[in-house]
């Protein structure tokens, strides 16, 4: 997730598997592969600039069960917490993040990212 608050859109990409998927609550659809998700990244980056605003998602409580199959399915809570250039943060959204990870070439990569928001259904 460092990545991704940095900016870092491609390596954030990289995180995840070729053919990975991102099923944010913001959008219909899941984004789905690396040049997606490094294109939505880039996009959701550009947008944060043009706001003055930074944000940090920090990840707590992983609940780690692995699979049958060599997967492991990792639950987390994600806080956002966003901050104005030259103002005070606030807690932007807390959600729920799924991720089932694989091995890929001696790393975990993500396969598919799936995230709720605490304040919808």
């Amino acid at each position: 997730m460092q990545y991704l608050d940095d900016g870092a859109a491609e390596e954030w990409a990289r995180t995840f598997t070729e053919d990975g998927s991102f099923h944010p609550p913001s959008l219909p659809e899941p984004v789905r592969g690396r040049e997606a998700l490094a294109e939505g990244a880039r996009k959701a980056a550009a947008g944060l600039a043009e706001a003055g605003e930074v944000h940090r998602h920090l990840l707590s409580m992983a609940a780690v069960d692995p699979g049958d199959d060599g997967t492991l399915r990792v639950r987390s809570y994600a806080q956002i917490v966003a901050t104005p250039r030259g103002g005070p943060p606030r807690l932007h959204l807390m959600c729920v993040c799924e991720d089932v990870l694989v091995r890929e070439g001696g790393e975990l990569l993500v396969r598919e990212r799936r995230v709720t928001r605490d304040d919808r259904p």
